[in-house]
């Protein structure tokens, strides 16, 4: 029997979301000037006030908090006071301060490649055929919602004029009882937006032009067989709750890693709990997450199995990971089960934080992007960006990369 499965997505002015770009803002700066630095950076916004807090270790890193802390709010589109939340005027508090010494001697050894896990923990990792990219269905399709809706607020105004920069969507996605997408079922979008007239005004030209304008465009972006499960038969929920003016931080407080599931999988697969943003790579939350990512990505592409969760475990302080689970749902193409790919994965992919960090260039400043619209899933490049001092061509999303699918391959005889 088919059956239901949703996911949601919220835009870049989600308040969560704003905290998110606060902090790894913050963090790229400080990688900018200093590679090696240390930093743990929470942010909390509310209307008319960011406080960020947390602890850093560099040795001659210096951050003005309050000019990239405005930057970010700016770049999201809170420019203006009747917002509630405006990048010009809203307060900024810094309780920054030095981290941990008992943390620090655990991370930092002699060797680099003994360099210990930032702290204990199991992290997630996820893949499946759903879409050309490896990502769950419903979650990628409302993350495109939103970049869309973003696209037309930054750059083509005219079209939705009234836009302000909160907005969540969510997609609810058929499936099969073999687990093969069917059609796209449900599509909720809830978008803030400037006053109307009159309530029905508002609600019948904002369902106007989701239904005629966005929805289309961002069909007309994906990939065939994805637009094939847009049959015209889908619900569509716009602002259910019939007015969305006072929005971001002025209508909810945003904390930093509260969108977890958003940055990650849409609730398929699993969660360690531990969040990204505003953390550097010695913590294994971040780097381990992204490793186990990649590697079911390569699996899945391989033909080692159609669908994949990997989980990494670690000790404080331990370079090697304590545990490497492999579960692939029954979907497997190569003999010995899911303990002989778990196997496997230890022997090609080294899972010591130096060597993750190592591989997918993680101590340059590449983090801002991945503070909205997902960690995982986005279509990796190069880019040139600026350290200590000097322009460096990085990788951005390196944990993307089909770099591994033919040594998968010759490891399991594909």
């Amino acid at each position: 029997m088919n059956y239901l499965f949703s996911s949601e997505s919220v835009s870049e002015g989600h308040p969560d979301k704003v905290a998110d770009q606060i902090s790894d803002a913050i963090l790229d700066e400080f990688l900018s000037q200093d590679p090696d630095a240390k930093v743990a950076c929470e942010t909390f916004c509310t209307a008319g006030l960011v406080v960020v807090g947390g602890e850093v270790r560099s040795e001659h890193a210096y951050v003005d908090i309050h000019a990239v802390v405005r930057d970010v709010i700016s770049r999201i589109g809170y420019t203006k006071a009747e917002y509630g939340f405006d990048a010009s005027s809203c307060g900024i508090i810094s309780t920054i301060h030095e981290q941990s010494a008992d943390i620090n001697r655990g991370v930092v050894r002699e060797s680099e490649d003994e360099q210990g896990a930032g702290d204990q923990g199991m992290m997630f990792g996820y893949a499946s055929r759903d879409t050309e990219e490896y990502m769950p269905l419903a979650l990628s399709l409302s993350h495109a919602l939103l970049r869309e809706l973003s696209v037309i607020r930054h750059e083509e105004p005219e079209l939705m004029p009234y836009l302000r920069p909160d907005a969540k969507a969510q997609f609810t996605v058929e499936f099969s009882s073999h687990h093969h997408p069917v059609r796209v079922h449900t599509i909720v979008l809830s978008t803030q937006h400037d006053e109307f007239d009159t309530e029905e005004a508002m609600h019948a030209r904002i369902e106007h032009d989701v239904r005629e304008v966005l929805i289309p465009r961002m069909i007309a972006k994906l990939p065939e067989r994805t637009a094939a499960l847009f049959k015209g038969d889908w619900l569509l929920h716009v602002n259910p709750t019939g007015k969305f003016v006072i929005g971001g931080p002025a209508g909810d407080t945003g904390l930093t890693g509260r969108k977890i599931i958003v940055d990650t999988y849409g609730g398929r697969g699993a969660h360690g709990g531990g969040a990204f943003s505003g953390k550097d790579s010695s913590k294994v939350d971040r780097s381990a997450a992204y490793a186990a990512r990649h590697i079911a990505k390569n699996l899945v592409a391989a033909g080692v199995c159609d669908e994949c969760l990997v989980q990494l475990a670690y000790a404080i302080g331990v370079a090697e990971p304590v545990s490497v689970f492999v579960e692939t749902y029954g979907s497997a193409h190569v003999p010995g089960g899911d303990g002989e790919i778990a196997a496997r994965v230890r022997e090609l992919f080294d899972l010591r934080p130096a060597a993750i960090v190592r591989r997918f260039g993680l101590k340059n400043p590449i983090f801002g992007p991945t503070a909205a619209y997902g960690h995982v899933g986005r279509k990796p490049y190069k880019a040139v960006v600026r350290v200590c001092g000097e322009d460096r061509e990085v990788q951005f999303f390196g944990w993307e990369l089909l770099d591994k699918v033919d040594d998968i391959k010759k490891a399991f005889g594909l």
